[in-house]
């Protein structure tokens, strides 16, 4: 049995907040990065953008925990810390000269929040408690189990004192793990034995949340533009997904910067630049060196792109113009079995449909109607019920749903009865 001291967690810097928002909310840090932005703007919070995990004397802690007190989720949390005599926040190692962690003011919200910002402004209020606390106390217990010759382990584990647990709740993420009460030497019955055959994983696609702790480590973008990138890297469909998938357009990027000018997709220059403009602001660079040097190393890169535009050009054009044709494609034509079916638009009517590529062959006339609002978006997977390609339709103001443009399947009969 072992006993261990967990500390309490650090104030919240803008990219802790985002990642613990995406694990907990699933917010896109670009969401969590506006959404804080309003609560800043209505005096709620500090400033959101700072790297900074240091919490000043000077911000008032006890004026901010009194004033906090006066909302009674935490009157009773505010109290105890308050009691405590001396507070000392649990600080982590990054600091920003311009701007301290972030923390709530104390004010009280003047209008009703919605659900999002009340979710941000909770766990921002509960996560400045949490870093006075006193550290939570967690035992562990192994126990050695011999079957047949062979040794097994059984573990368990569970909190013995909350300390800034107490203060985080709701956002603990800690199971309790129980076992029986089993003495040494104990004989137990072995109710049945499982066999399982498991294999290496591959390390698991990143999600929003973690590139963002991949950039911060690599020094891509700034605190203020890492919600940004990722956002532009989504619009633009070079990635997609939650669980983060390359699109072949964004391949093709990368492979085709790559041969014409690799420097453009160098993450060391980014990075030296990041770094030098972070000395402008805290005055240990001068702004006329770190941008002269920058245009001796941009000039020759420019001047690459430049003389081999048409090159860059035609080939970026061509992997647009594929990715387009891509997103069109529903699947094969279930009418003729040998054309691709399309998402088109009627030159005459300007109406969307879906048709077959042996249309234009003289080989397949299959045609079928499509809603003419919202997105479409091929789904890749057929019908339970008839086997045909599915879409999926959005629109605004409504849940998706998926279409099956089968007139024949079965799913059309159950509507008509329903």
């Amino acid at each position: 049995m072992r006993k261990t001291k967990q500390k309490p967690p650090t104030p919240f810097d803008l990219s802790s907040l985002q990642t613990e928002a995406y694990s907990l909310f699933k917010y896109t840090p670009r969401r969590t990065s506006n959404i804080a932005e309003r609560l800043y703007l209505e005096a709620l919070i500090s400033y959101p953008r700072t790297s900074s995990q240091k919490l000043p004397p000077a911000i008032g802690y006890r004026n901010i925990l009194e004033a906090l007190g006066r909302h009674p989720s935490y009157k009773g949390l505010t109290s105890d810390l308050l009691e405590r005599g001396d507070l000392v926040p649990n600080e982590g190692a990054k600091s920003d000269p311009a701007h301290p962690a972030i923390y709530p003011t104390g004010n009280m919200p003047e209008r009703v929040l919605s659900e999002p910002e009340r979710r941000l402004w909770d766990l921002i209020v509960r996560r400045f408690m949490a870093v006075f606390g006193e550290p939570a106390i967690r035992q562990s217990v192994k126990v050695t189990v011999e079957i047949g010759g062979h040794i097994f382990y059984l573990r368990g584990r569970q909190i013995v004192e909350e300390g800034w647990m107490r203060f985080y709740k709701p956002y603990v993420r800690f199971e309790d793990v129980l076992l029986p009460q089993i003495e040494e030497g104990e004989k137990v019955k072995v109710e049945r034995v499982v066999r399982e055959d498991k294999f290496t994983k591959p390390p698991p696609r990143y999600n929003p949340s973690s590139l963002l702790k991949r950039m911060e480590k690599e020094g891509i973008g700034t605190k203020a533009t890492r919600a940004d990138i990722i956002e532009t890297l989504y619009k633009r469909g070079y990635i997609s997904g939650e669980s983060i998938v390359v699109s072949n357009l964004g391949f093709d990027v990368i492979e085709i910067l790559s041969g014409y000018c690799p420097q453009v997709i160098s993450v060391d220059f980014t990075r030296d630049l990041e770094e030098k403009m972070e000395m402008i602001q805290i005055g240990s660079e001068k702004m006329e060196s770190v941008v002269n040097r920058a245009i001796r190393h941009l000039k020759p890169v420019l001047g690459t792109l430049k003389s081999r535009e048409t090159e860059i050009g035609k080939a970026l054009s061509e992997s647009i113009r594929k990715t387009r044709m891509d997103e069109r494609i529903v699947g094969q034509c279930p009418v003729c079995g040998t054309g691709k079916l399309l998402i088109l638009r009627s030159r005459r009517t300007k109406k969307r449909f879906i048709g077959c590529t042996n249309f234009f062959k003289g080989l397949c006339k299959a045609s079928f109607p499509l809603p003419q609002k919202g997105t479409l978006k091929p789904l890749r997977k057929n019908c339970k019920l008839c086997g045909w390609p599915l879409i999926q339709v959005r629109s605004r103001g409504r849940r998706p749903w998926n279409l099956c443009f089968n007139p024949e399947c079965p799913s059309k009969e159950r509507v008509k009865q329903g």
